[in-house]
C-alpha cells in the first residue's frame, strides 16, 4: 500500500530544503502537494503555514513547514486550534513528537539542519504513530488554552 499523501510549504528560505524533500518523499512512494513558495523571492512565512494548516485540518493528513529557523512557521501553525507542530532537529524528537504528542505537522530549519537529517527526521515523523496510552490525555490538555 503507498504511504499516501502529504502536504509540504516554505518560505523563501526554505526553497531549497523543499525541493530536496519531495524529491526524497516522492522517491519513497508519497503524494506530496507542495503549497509554495516557488522560488527565493521574499514572502511572509505565515501565509503558507496558514495554507497548509487549512490543508491539515480540512483532510487528516500530515504537513511539513519548512523556513530558515523553523521557528516562525512552527509558532504559526500552532496557532490553529487542531495542529500540533513540532520543530525538529533530531530524530528522537521527530519520532517522539509522533509517538508522545500526536504532531500532525513537522517544522524544518533550512538554515540549521542538512538535508540529509531532514529527509531521515521526514521518514521517522510520516511513519511514526501516536502511541496514546497515558499521552493520549496529555495531547488533550492541549487544545484547553
Amino acid at each position: 500500500m503507498p504511504p499516501g499523501t502529504l502536504f509540504i510549504a516554505s518560505d523563501h528560505a526554505g526553497v531549497k530544503m523543499k525541493a530536496e524533500l519531495v524529491r526524497f518523499l516522492e522517491n519513497k512512494g508519497w503524494k506530496v502537494e507542495d503549497l509554495g513558495a516557488h522560488s527565493s523571492d521574499s514572502v511572509d512565512y505565515p501565509e503558507y503555514a496558514h495554507r497548509l494548516c487549512a490543508e491539515v485540518l480540512a483532510t487528516g493528513r500530515k504537513g511539513i513547514l519548512i523556513c530558515g529557523t523553523g521557528i516562525g512557521m512552527c509558532m504559526a501553525a500552532n496557532r490553529h486550534k487542531g495542529i500540533r507542530a513540532a520543530l525538529c532537529t533530531h530524530e528522537f524528537q521527530a519520532k517522539s513528537s509522533r509517538g508522545h504528542n500526536d504532531a500532525n505537522v513537522l517544522c524544518l530549519a533550512e538554515r540549521i539542519t542538512a538535508p540529509a537529517l531532514a529527509c531521515v527526521m521526514a521518514d521517522i515523523f510520516l511513519q511514526g504513530e501516536f502511541e496514546g496510552g497515558r499521552h493520549q490525555r496529555r495531547v488533550e490538555r492541549i487544545e484547553e488554552a
